[in-house]
Protein backbone atom coordinates (compact mmCIF):
# COMPACT_ATOMS: atom_id res chain seq x y z
CA UNK A 1 0.00 0.00 0.00
CA UNK A 2 1.31 3.52 -1.08
CA UNK A 3 1.31 6.15 1.67
CA UNK A 4 1.52 9.84 1.64
CA UNK A 5 1.33 13.21 3.29
CA UNK A 6 -2.40 14.54 3.37
CA UNK A 7 -4.25 17.52 5.15
CA UNK A 8 -8.02 18.28 5.24
CA UNK A 9 -7.68 22.03 6.94
CA UNK A 10 -5.21 23.88 7.34
CA UNK A 11 -3.22 24.99 10.32
CA UNK A 12 -0.44 23.74 12.18
CA UNK A 13 2.04 20.74 11.82
CA UNK A 14 -1.15 18.73 13.15
CA UNK A 15 -2.94 18.83 10.94
CA UNK A 16 -0.34 16.72 8.80
CA UNK A 17 -1.68 13.15 8.15
CA UNK A 18 0.14 10.12 7.14
CA UNK A 19 -2.38 8.19 5.20
CA UNK A 20 -2.84 5.34 2.28
CA UNK A 21 -3.34 6.48 -0.95
CA UNK A 22 -3.99 5.32 -4.44
CA UNK A 23 -1.57 5.54 -7.05
CA UNK A 24 -4.01 6.31 -10.64
CA UNK A 25 -2.41 5.02 -13.84
CA UNK A 26 -0.78 8.07 -15.86
CA UNK A 27 -2.95 9.79 -18.81
CA UNK A 28 -1.92 12.01 -21.56
CA UNK A 29 1.42 13.83 -20.60
CA UNK A 30 1.67 12.43 -17.30
CA UNK A 31 4.32 9.73 -15.67
CA UNK A 32 4.08 7.46 -12.62
CA UNK A 33 7.00 7.71 -10.32
CA UNK A 34 8.45 5.97 -7.57
CA UNK A 35 9.92 8.29 -5.01
CA UNK A 36 12.80 7.96 -3.41
CA UNK A 37 13.48 11.62 -1.71
CA UNK A 38 11.69 14.62 -1.22
CA UNK A 39 12.71 17.87 -0.29
CA UNK A 40 11.18 20.26 2.52
CA UNK A 41 10.86 23.67 1.77
CA UNK A 42 9.44 26.68 3.32
CA UNK A 43 6.77 27.30 0.92
CA UNK A 44 5.45 24.06 2.23
CA UNK A 45 4.46 25.73 5.70
CA UNK A 46 2.81 28.16 3.51
CA UNK A 47 0.43 26.01 1.51
CA UNK A 48 -0.17 23.66 5.02
CA UNK A 49 -1.32 26.75 7.09
CA UNK A 50 -3.04 28.68 4.23
CA UNK A 51 -1.09 31.75 3.71
CA UNK A 52 -0.73 29.86 -0.05
CA UNK A 53 -4.05 29.15 -0.60
CA UNK A 54 -4.97 25.59 -1.63
CA UNK A 55 -8.26 23.42 -2.20
CA UNK A 56 -8.60 21.42 0.29
CA UNK A 57 -8.42 18.23 1.20
CA UNK A 58 -4.66 18.28 -0.70
CA UNK A 59 -1.51 17.07 -0.82
CA UNK A 60 1.79 18.70 0.52
CA UNK A 61 5.77 18.96 -0.86
CA UNK A 62 6.81 20.57 -4.54
CA UNK A 63 9.75 18.57 -4.81
CA UNK A 64 11.05 15.28 -5.18
CA UNK A 65 13.64 12.75 -6.63
CA UNK A 66 13.03 9.05 -8.10
CA UNK A 67 12.22 6.85 -10.62
CA UNK A 68 9.97 6.69 -13.58
CA UNK A 69 8.01 3.50 -13.36
CA UNK A 70 5.43 4.41 -16.61
CA UNK A 71 4.68 6.37 -18.81
CA UNK A 72 1.45 8.18 -20.07
CA UNK A 73 1.16 8.77 -24.16
CA UNK A 74 2.76 11.54 -25.44
CA UNK A 75 5.80 11.80 -22.68
CA UNK A 76 8.44 11.47 -25.34
CA UNK A 77 11.42 13.20 -23.16
CA UNK A 78 11.80 10.23 -20.59
CA UNK A 79 11.64 5.98 -20.22
CA UNK A 80 10.33 3.73 -17.66
CA UNK A 81 13.74 3.72 -15.25
CA UNK A 82 15.20 6.96 -15.84
CA UNK A 83 16.39 8.43 -12.60
CA UNK A 84 14.06 12.13 -12.08
CA UNK A 85 14.09 14.95 -10.04
CA UNK A 86 11.42 17.88 -10.39
CA UNK A 87 10.42 21.05 -8.47
CA UNK A 88 6.92 22.19 -9.22
CA UNK A 89 3.92 20.74 -10.61
CA UNK A 90 0.68 19.69 -8.63
CA UNK A 91 1.05 19.38 -4.66
CA UNK A 92 1.90 16.10 -3.72
CA UNK A 93 5.61 15.08 -3.02
CA UNK A 94 4.94 14.21 0.30
CA UNK A 95 3.84 10.51 -1.11
CA UNK A 96 5.95 7.30 -1.30
CA UNK A 97 4.71 7.35 -4.92
CA UNK A 98 2.39 9.42 -7.31
CA UNK A 99 0.98 10.08 -10.82
CA UNK A 100 1.71 13.54 -12.21
CA UNK A 101 2.48 15.70 -15.28
CA UNK A 102 5.97 15.04 -16.50
CA UNK A 103 6.69 18.54 -18.14
CA UNK A 104 8.47 19.63 -14.53
CA UNK A 105 10.53 16.67 -14.66
CA UNK A 106 14.50 16.42 -15.41
CA UNK A 107 16.63 13.24 -16.16
CA UNK A 108 19.64 12.74 -13.24
CA UNK A 109 22.74 12.96 -14.77
CA UNK A 110 25.44 10.05 -12.41
CA UNK A 111 27.31 13.11 -10.46
CA UNK A 112 23.94 14.13 -8.53
CA UNK A 113 22.32 11.67 -5.93
CA UNK A 114 19.09 11.47 -4.90
CA UNK A 115 19.24 12.87 -1.99
CA UNK A 116 20.90 15.97 -3.45
CA UNK A 117 18.34 16.16 -5.91
CA UNK A 118 15.37 16.16 -3.68
CA UNK A 119 17.33 18.40 -1.49
CA UNK A 120 18.39 21.01 -4.19
CA UNK A 121 15.68 21.48 -6.97
CA UNK A 122 13.58 23.83 -5.75
CA UNK A 123 16.52 25.82 -3.80
CA UNK A 124 19.18 25.57 -6.76
CA UNK A 125 16.96 26.83 -9.63
CA UNK A 126 15.95 29.44 -7.24
CA UNK A 127 19.48 30.18 -6.97
CA UNK A 128 19.83 29.73 -10.57
CA UNK A 129 17.50 32.84 -11.50
CA UNK A 130 18.24 34.66 -8.46
CA UNK A 131 21.90 34.88 -9.49
CA UNK A 132 21.46 34.42 -13.11
CA UNK A 133 18.62 35.89 -14.33
CA UNK A 134 16.92 38.50 -11.73
CA UNK A 135 20.11 40.36 -11.12
CA UNK A 136 22.79 38.75 -13.24
CA UNK A 137 25.67 38.93 -10.41
CA UNK A 138 28.90 40.35 -12.04
CA UNK A 139 32.79 40.17 -10.71
CA UNK A 140 32.95 43.17 -8.55
CA UNK A 141 29.41 43.19 -7.21
CA UNK A 142 28.84 43.46 -3.50
CA UNK A 143 25.23 41.39 -2.62
CA UNK A 144 23.15 41.21 0.58
CA UNK A 145 21.63 37.88 1.15
CA UNK A 146 19.37 37.27 4.05
CA UNK A 147 19.00 34.21 6.24
CA UNK A 148 22.23 33.24 4.50
CA UNK A 149 22.63 29.50 6.44
CA UNK A 150 19.62 28.62 5.28
CA UNK A 151 19.10 26.22 2.48
CA UNK A 152 18.61 28.58 -0.23
CA UNK A 153 21.36 31.03 1.60
CA UNK A 154 23.79 28.77 1.49
CA UNK A 155 23.57 27.88 -2.37
CA UNK A 156 23.65 31.69 -2.61
CA UNK A 157 26.51 32.51 -1.07
CA UNK A 158 28.95 29.68 -2.41
CA UNK A 159 27.54 30.83 -6.43
CA UNK A 160 27.41 34.16 -6.19
CA UNK A 161 31.36 33.85 -4.81
CA UNK A 162 31.88 31.68 -7.59
CA UNK A 163 30.67 34.63 -9.77
CA UNK A 164 32.96 36.51 -8.51
CA UNK A 165 30.72 38.46 -5.98
CA UNK A 166 31.59 39.63 -2.50
CA UNK A 167 28.77 38.45 -0.21
CA UNK A 168 27.19 40.10 2.81
CA UNK A 169 25.15 37.79 5.08
CA UNK A 170 23.05 38.23 8.00
CA UNK A 171 22.25 35.06 10.09
CA UNK A 172 20.98 34.79 13.77
CA UNK A 173 23.20 32.90 15.40
CA UNK A 174 27.34 32.33 15.81
CA UNK A 175 26.76 28.95 14.71
CA UNK A 176 24.79 30.14 11.67
CA UNK A 177 27.69 32.66 10.85
CA UNK A 178 30.12 30.32 10.93
CA UNK A 179 28.19 28.03 8.31
CA UNK A 180 27.85 30.57 6.01
CA UNK A 181 31.32 32.01 5.95
CA UNK A 182 32.75 28.12 5.37
CA UNK A 183 30.67 28.45 2.63
CA UNK A 184 31.03 31.53 0.64
CA UNK A 185 29.97 34.33 2.70
CA UNK A 186 32.56 37.11 3.23
CA UNK A 187 31.07 39.09 6.02
CA UNK A 188 27.95 38.03 8.60
CA UNK A 189 25.93 40.17 10.30
CA UNK A 190 24.12 38.74 13.24
CA UNK A 191 20.88 40.43 13.09
CA UNK A 192 19.80 40.22 16.32
CA UNK A 193 22.53 42.10 17.84
CA UNK A 194 23.04 44.66 14.98
CA UNK A 195 20.93 46.75 13.16
CA UNK A 196 22.41 44.69 9.53
CA UNK A 197 21.49 48.17 7.31
CA UNK A 198 23.57 50.07 9.47
CA UNK A 199 26.47 47.45 9.19
CA UNK A 200 25.97 47.13 5.49
CA UNK A 201 26.62 50.68 4.64
CA UNK A 202 29.40 50.63 7.06
CA UNK A 203 30.72 47.36 4.87
CA UNK A 204 30.27 49.00 1.54
CA UNK A 205 31.95 52.84 2.45
CA UNK A 206 27.78 54.27 2.53
CA UNK A 207 26.98 53.15 -0.92
CA UNK A 208 24.52 50.52 -0.47
CA UNK A 209 24.85 47.03 -2.52
CA UNK A 210 23.13 46.35 -6.07
CA UNK A 211 20.57 43.74 -5.14
CA UNK A 212 19.17 42.38 -1.44
CA UNK A 213 18.15 38.72 -1.74
CA UNK A 214 15.33 38.70 0.76
CA UNK A 215 13.37 35.76 1.70
CA UNK A 216 12.48 36.79 5.31
CA UNK A 217 10.07 38.96 4.52
CA UNK A 218 7.80 41.28 6.42
CA UNK A 219 10.39 41.37 9.51
CA UNK A 220 13.21 42.46 6.67
CA UNK A 221 11.76 44.13 3.80
CA UNK A 222 12.19 48.25 5.07
CA UNK A 223 15.58 47.95 6.25
CA UNK A 224 16.95 45.83 2.90
CA UNK A 225 15.29 48.95 1.13
CA UNK A 226 18.11 51.17 3.02
CA UNK A 227 20.41 48.65 2.48
CA UNK A 228 20.26 49.82 -1.26
CA UNK A 229 22.59 52.22 -3.59
CA UNK A 230 20.61 54.10 -5.98
CA UNK A 231 18.53 52.11 -8.51
CA UNK A 232 19.53 49.02 -6.63
CA UNK A 233 16.98 45.71 -7.15
CA UNK A 234 15.05 44.77 -3.98
CA UNK A 235 14.63 40.57 -4.89
CA UNK A 236 11.22 39.63 -2.16
CA UNK A 237 11.01 35.86 -2.75
CA UNK A 238 10.11 34.29 0.63
CA UNK A 239 7.76 35.42 3.62
CA UNK A 240 9.62 33.79 6.35
CA UNK A 241 8.44 35.89 8.45
CA UNK A 242 5.13 36.59 7.22
CA UNK A 243 3.57 38.67 4.21
CA UNK A 244 5.09 41.91 3.23
CA UNK A 245 2.86 44.79 4.10
CA UNK A 246 1.51 47.70 1.03
CA UNK A 247 4.56 50.09 0.70
CA UNK A 248 4.14 53.41 -0.93
CA UNK A 249 6.06 53.57 -4.45
CA UNK A 250 6.81 57.21 -2.68
CA UNK A 251 8.79 55.41 -0.92
CA UNK A 252 10.96 53.50 -3.90
CA UNK A 253 11.45 57.33 -5.58
CA UNK A 254 12.38 59.02 -2.46
CA UNK A 255 15.46 56.47 -1.44
CA UNK A 256 17.04 56.31 -4.81
CA UNK A 257 14.26 55.42 -7.55
CA UNK A 258 14.86 51.71 -6.00
CA UNK A 259 13.40 48.42 -8.01
CA UNK A 260 10.97 46.00 -6.26
CA UNK A 261 10.30 42.53 -7.62
CA UNK A 262 8.67 39.43 -6.24
CA UNK A 263 9.71 36.34 -8.58
CA UNK A 264 8.92 32.94 -8.46
CA UNK A 265 10.31 30.00 -10.12
CA UNK A 266 7.50 28.64 -11.52
CA UNK A 267 7.23 31.28 -13.65
CA UNK A 268 10.89 31.46 -14.63
CA UNK A 269 11.02 27.71 -15.51
CA UNK A 270 7.37 27.39 -17.01
CA UNK A 271 9.01 26.91 -20.26
CA UNK A 272 10.59 23.70 -21.35
CA UNK A 273 13.81 25.05 -22.85
CA UNK A 274 14.35 27.42 -19.87
CA UNK A 275 13.97 24.79 -17.44
CA UNK A 276 16.73 22.57 -18.88
CA UNK A 277 19.14 24.76 -19.04
CA UNK A 278 18.43 26.46 -15.72
CA UNK A 279 18.70 22.97 -14.47
CA UNK A 280 21.74 22.30 -16.75
CA UNK A 281 23.89 24.83 -14.71
CA UNK A 282 22.47 24.07 -11.62
CA UNK A 283 23.41 20.62 -12.20
CA UNK A 284 27.05 21.16 -13.61
CA UNK A 285 28.24 23.38 -10.49
CA UNK A 286 26.61 21.11 -8.25
CA UNK A 287 28.65 18.05 -9.93
CA UNK A 288 31.76 19.85 -10.30
CA UNK A 289 31.59 20.85 -6.53
CA UNK A 290 31.58 24.54 -7.21
CA UNK A 291 28.26 24.37 -5.16
CA UNK A 292 28.05 21.62 -2.39
CA UNK A 293 24.56 20.99 -1.04
CA UNK A 294 24.61 20.29 2.76
CA UNK A 295 22.09 18.26 3.61
CA UNK A 296 21.74 18.90 7.58
CA UNK A 297 18.60 16.97 8.47
CA UNK A 298 17.01 13.83 7.33
CA UNK A 299 13.40 12.75 8.31
CA UNK A 300 11.27 9.76 7.34
CA UNK A 301 8.14 11.28 5.25
CA UNK A 302 5.86 10.00 7.91
CA UNK A 303 7.69 12.07 10.37
CA UNK A 304 6.95 15.02 7.83
CA UNK A 305 5.35 17.08 10.66
CA UNK A 306 8.26 16.96 13.03
CA UNK A 307 10.17 18.29 10.09
CA UNK A 308 8.05 21.63 9.90
CA UNK A 309 7.85 22.59 13.46
CA UNK A 310 12.07 22.20 13.20
CA UNK A 311 11.74 24.04 10.40
CA UNK A 312 9.85 26.69 11.17
CA UNK A 313 11.18 27.09 14.73
CA UNK A 314 14.79 27.66 12.95
CA UNK A 315 16.81 24.70 14.44
CA UNK A 316 17.50 23.44 11.09
CA UNK A 317 20.29 24.72 8.70
CA UNK A 318 21.29 24.04 5.28
CA UNK A 319 19.00 21.49 3.08
CA UNK A 320 16.36 19.03 5.11
CA UNK A 321 15.30 15.77 2.58
CA UNK A 322 12.67 13.42 4.13
CA UNK A 323 13.57 9.95 2.87
CA UNK A 324 11.29 7.35 1.06
CA UNK A 325 11.80 3.58 2.97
Amino acid sequence: MTHAIRFEQTGGPEVLQWVAVDVPPPGPGEVSLRHTAVGLNYIDTYHRSGLYPVELPSGLGVEAAGVVTALGPGVDHLAVGDRVAYAGGPLGAYAEARTMPAAPLVKLPDAVGDEVAAAMMLQGLTAQYLLRQTYVVKPGDTILVHAAAGGVGLLLCQWAKHLGATVIGTVGSAEKATLARAHGCDHTILYREEPFAERVRELTGGQGVPVVYDAVGKDTFMDSLACLRPMGLMVSFGNASGAVPPVDLGLLAKMGSLFVTRPTLFTYAAERERLDQMAAELFDVVGRGIVKVEINQRYALAEAAQAHRDLEARRTTGSTVLVVA
